[in-house]
């Protein structure tokens, strides 16, 4: 049978049958043809089936799928992760009739984004896979596994780890930070997606995941904001307060005052070149001392991040200020006058 393709003269673009060409075309994967709804005309031929090769069961072969398309792709790598694993022998086909293991020689086999290495030894059959990637693959696959360790200790979520990715791929690609440590462009990636994501941590924090020093990677997140042209929110004593009053266990009651405390206090003028983290800790410090549930200035500025004498230098600056700060309808259970004086 002789198969013509008629395109639309409405739309070149188009499929479909040059006298119904209004009319739904019917997709034959089997003998892979394009017919027409209306005449049975075949107006496409060799369409291809993108789908699996067969059905797939729930409880059948313990849930797992038969299909052999592979495995998502990853756009964070170079080849888009296209590259081949060739697993060890099993059954009759991997034996010749001796039963000597037909897998004998070591070879080679080249691929778009790996040489994978295949060695077997006699005995057993097994094939030992070794794959040795592109130096700029291994690269990536590497600070893509450091951010998700560092995102996992400090519970982030995908969202921020895929950020980060993205980010890390963007300065590789641009290979704008040369000599720089991997690790330290990964942890200043994720702050930077934390950042952006209105997550906001600490470069403590990310610190303290990382194996690379507050001041390399506070020298990366500046690097990567100006090789990439992009900003970051400016950081509040908001963006802190909940996590810090959640982690020392305080009731909703501190936490609204000491929210009330630290923005009246910034609003104010009153704590005047601090940063935020430190005016949010001076803060709660005020509005524990004032309820029941009392915290130290050790165990806010662990929780925190800040040195005592940090609280304490912006607390001296709040203390004269405290009734302006505290919100109305606060209950005291000790009296603004004998608040601790620094």
């Amino acid at each position: 049978m002789l198969l013509v393709l008629f395109l639309s003269r409405y739309d070149s673009n188009k499929v479909c049958c040059y006298a119904h060409p209004d009319a739904p075309l019917i997709e034959d994967y089997r003998a892979g043809d394009q017919i027409c709804s209306e005449c049975g005309l075949v107006v496409g031929d060799r369409v291809i089936d993108v789908g699996s090769e067969w059905r797939t069961f729930s409880n059948e072969k313990a849930g797992t799928d038969p299909s052999r398309v592979g495995g998502p792709e990853n756009p964070l790598l170079n080849g888009s992760d296209l590259s081949t694993m060739i697993g060890p022998g099993r059954g009759d086909a991997s034996f010749d009739g001796f039963g000597v293991s037909k897998y004998q020689n070591r070879r080679t086999v080249s691929t778009s984004n790996a040489l994978v290495v295949l060695s077997s030894t006699a005995e057993d059959g097994e094939i030992e896979v070794r794959i040795s990637m592109s130096s700029s693959d291994r690269a990536l696959i590497n600070a893509f596994r450091e951010i998700n360790s560092m995102a996992d200790r400090i519970n982030l979520p995908k969202t921020i780890v895929d950020r980060a990715n993205n980010l890390f791929k963007q300065v590789h690609d641009g290979k704008n930070l040369k000599g720089r440590s991997n690790d330290a462009i990964a942890s200043a990636c994720l702050y930077i997606a934390c950042r952006q994501e209105g997550v906001p941590r600490t470069f403590k924090e990310i610190c303290a995941v990382s194996k690379i020093s507050k001041k390399e990677i506070g020298r990366c997140f500046k690097l990567i904001l100006k090789a990439l042209e992009t900003s970051v929110d400016l950081i509040t004593t908001g963006d802190f307060m909940s996590r810090f009053c959640s982690n020392l266990g305080l009731p909703n009651m501190v936490q609204r005052a000491a929210t009330h405390i630290a923005r009246k206090a910034v609003e104010l003028d009153i704590v005047p070149g601090r940063s935020p983290i430190s005016v949010a800790a001076a803060a709660i410090y005020m509005a524990s001392q004032a309820s029941e549930d009392k915290r130290s200035q050790k165990e806010i500025g662990d929780i925190a991040g800040v040195a005592d004498v940090t609280i304490r230098q912006s607390y001296k600056l709040m203390y004269p200020h405290a009734e302006k700060l505290f919100p109305t309808d606060f209950k005291f259970a000790t009296p603004i006058d004998q608040l601790p004086q620094m």
